[in-house]
């Protein structure tokens, strides 16, 4: 569940957040009726607690995998939920990339997508990294709350066999687990963003 939903988000939340950025004022496609749009779509889904994101997406869900139990039933939830966070962290990181630096790509004839695949996101690949590793993390929290309605995962361990038989040693272990995927994620993150930090 979280690995797929990872490369996903990975994936829809740059497309969202180059929409963003792109879009906006003083920028390369700058339209605000576009921008207003994936604005509100970033904002509405960001908005929405993860717990009812997915009793909203349950008829979505089931018409597309027929069912709503099971880890892949939980991916577009938990898509959903993640890419649009995501997306506001890359539109941060491409704001913060240094338009000295895009103004002289323009000046050497580069075009727009030119810019956009070898300015925009090598110069803010480190903040992307570390923006996708803080939203790996709420992902795994996010896994974790799929779990306990059915699924799977550490999750759906902790609350089936740990809460609901009353057994604290399996729900310690399962945190535990968590626990450690965390940190391994988060130095992972951090190996990486250090190596493709330029500065």
């Amino acid at each position: 569940m979280a690995g797929i939903s990872v490369a996903a988000t990975f994936i829809l939340g740059i497309f969202l957040g180059l929409m963003l950025y792109l879009t906006n004022r003083g920028n390369m496609w700058e339209n605000r009726f576009f921008n207003f749009i994936f604005a509100a779509i970033v904002n509405v889904f960001r908005s929405i607690p993860f717990i009812i994101l997915i009793i909203l997406l349950i008829p979505f869900t089931r018409s597309l995998f027929g069912s709503i139990l099971g880890p892949t039933a939980a991916l577009p939830a938990l898509i959903i939920g993640a890419a649009p966070f995501y997306a506001r962290m890359v539109e941060i990181a491409l704001r913060e990339v240094d338009k000295g630096v895009v103004e002289a790509a323009y000046s050497m004839g580069a075009s727009n997508l030119r810019i956009i695949w070898k300015v925009l996101l090598p110069e803010s690949m480190p903040a992307l990294i570390s923006g996708i590793t803080v939203t790996s993390i709420s992902l795994i929290s996010f896994t974790a709350m799929a779990g306990t309605i059915g699924a799977g995962g550490l999750g759906h361990l902790a609350f089936l066999e740990g809460f609901q038989r009353n057994n604290s040693a399996i729900m310690v272990v399962a945190t535990i687990t968590i626990l450690i995927l965390v940190f391994i994620i988060q130095a992972i993150g951090d190996v990486l963003t250090n190596k493709l930090d330029k500065r």
